[in-house]
């Protein structure tokens, strides 16, 4: 039976059991019918903010009935001074003034012609004769329309650009004195211009002069009483003639400082410092010239030939020694116009600085003389209009403006004529100098901003 049995459990294929169905609810259910779990919602607890009190401001205490009328009328009187300066700047510019400028600007060109074609035709590469007075005469043109259209704006409006105006010129300043600057243009060992080879230069210290005029005039005008106090009316601005008038002398180009200084005193002393400060500043300032003059090197020996130029006259004193004789070959009419013997290359810078003694030359004493009583004329009209400005902004403007001409034409004939120590300074509207031209017609043009605006004088 265990045999049968056994053969039997061979033959039958074993049978694997049948797996055990879970019941109905057990059973799992495919992924794609599950339902997603909610998701969780984070729950948000209020923190109770304290609620903002109003702020309970003081009551204002009501106007009185006079307040409000002084009120009123000083509104009613500020806006009548707004349109009265709009009104005024659309006035006239004053005709003497500009004619004045034009007759200046042109007898300048005219001499720099007759000055400069030798050394333009020995000198320039293509020996054009009319080479720096084609230069001087486009910047003319280009500054004459910038004085015209300068003079057509409210001079008020230059307040804002002061301390911009000033700031750009200190940077230039200081620009131009770093070592091994590409841009700085260095002649006859003085690095006093930016230049991008010869196509354009100018000279820095040309913009810190306007820079100083506007911003010590917008300045000055708004202390008025304040002036007389030394931490207001003194220290700010001493402070900065000493910065610029200190970068332009390192250049080294001491008219320039000279000039600086100069113009900012006449400001500050129009502006109402007191007296004290004024002889206090004039003895500073002769202790710095003779420090300048004697004891800097740059400066001896301009002193020492400027004494007696005879002693050395083929060279340390050749210049001013050519001057000399240049203007006293002139005699009283002088030699005629074009037909100077100096200006062929006897005497150094004779369409620059020194152009002075050409016109002593060629036009005499009596020609000369013109020249100074129309530089004469031009400087007592200006000063006129400031008398008659609109306001204290107005009049300062002007002053500046005309004390550096003034002082430029005085420097520059003293200069050549062995008066003062040679200083390197320009004769304004005839020296040759384009940008320096362009600039002196802009400053023109301020003044007559200001002259549209002047009060009405009387008749008779």
């Amino acid at each position: 039976m265990a045999a049968r049995g056994s053969s039997a459990a061979r033959r039958e294929p074993q049978r694997r059991p049948e797996p055990q169905r879970r019941p109905a609810q057990q059973r799992r259910k495919p992924a794609q019918s599950r339902r997603p779990a909610p998701a969780r919602q984070s729950v948000v607890i209020p923190f109770p903010v304290p609620e903002r009190q109003p702020v309970k401001r003081p009551r204002r205490r009501p106007l009185t009935r006079e307040e409000a009328q002084r009120r009123q009328e000083f509104r009613l009187r500020q806006q009548a001074l707004e349109e009265e300066g709009k009104e005024l700047a659309r006035g006239p510019i004053d005709l003497p003034f500009c004619l004045l400028v034009l007759l200046l600007m042109a007898i300048g060109l005219v001499m720099l012609l007759s000055a400069s074609f030798p050394s333009a035709y020995y000198n320039t590469k293509n020996n054009d004769p009319t080479y720096w007075f084609v230069r001087q005469g486009v910047f003319a043109v280009m500054g004459v329309a910038g004085m015209l259209f300068i003079g057509k704006i409210n001079y008020r409006r230059f307040r804002g650009i002061a301390k911009t105006l000033l700031y750009v010129s200190i940077f230039l300043l200081v620009f131009v004195a770093i070592p091994g600057n590409p841009f700085a243009v260095t002649v006859k060992g003085a690095t006093r211009w930016i230049g991008i080879g010869e196509l354009f230069s100018f000279q820095p210290s040309e913009i810190a002069k306007m820079a100083i005029v506007i911003y010590f005039s917008d300045s000055i005008s708004k202390k008025k009483d304040l002036m007389r106090s030394f931490r207001y009316g003194v220290l700010p601005y001493a402070a900065l003639l000493v910065v610029t008038a200190g970068l332009v002398a390192i250049e080294p180009h001491l008219s320039g400082a000279i000039l600086i200084l100069g113009v900012g005193a006449a400001l500050m002393l129009v502006g109402g410092i007191n007296w004290a400060w004024v002889f206090g500043a004039m003895g500073a300032a002769a202790g710095m010239l003779y420090f300048a003059l004697f004891v800097v090197g740059y400066n001896t020996s301009r002193i020492q030939y400027w004494l007696n130029p005879w002693a050395d006259m083929k060279d340390k004193g050749y210049q001013l020694s050519q001057s000399l004789i240049t203007i006293g070959s002139g005699g009283l009419l002088g030699v005629g116009l074009g037909k100077s013997r100096q200006k062929f290359l006897f005497l150094p810078e004779e369409h620059n600085d020194f152009i002075f003694a050409i016109i002593c030359e060629e036009l005499g004493l009596i020609g000369a003389s013109v020249i100074m009583l129309l530089f004469a004329a031009l400087i007592l009209r200006g000063y006129w209009i400031a008398l008659h400005a609109r306001d204290r902004f107005g009049s300062l403007l002007v002053i500046g403006v005309v004390t550096l001409i003034a002082m430029q034409t005085f420097l520059n004939i003293g200069v050549v004529t062995g008066l003062l120590p040679t200083t390197g300074i320009s004769l304004p509207f005839f020296s040759y100098g384009g940008t320096a031209l362009s600039i002196q017609l802009a400053e023109m043009g301020v003044v007559l901003s200001v002259s549209r605006q002047m009060k009405p004088t009387k008749a008779g």
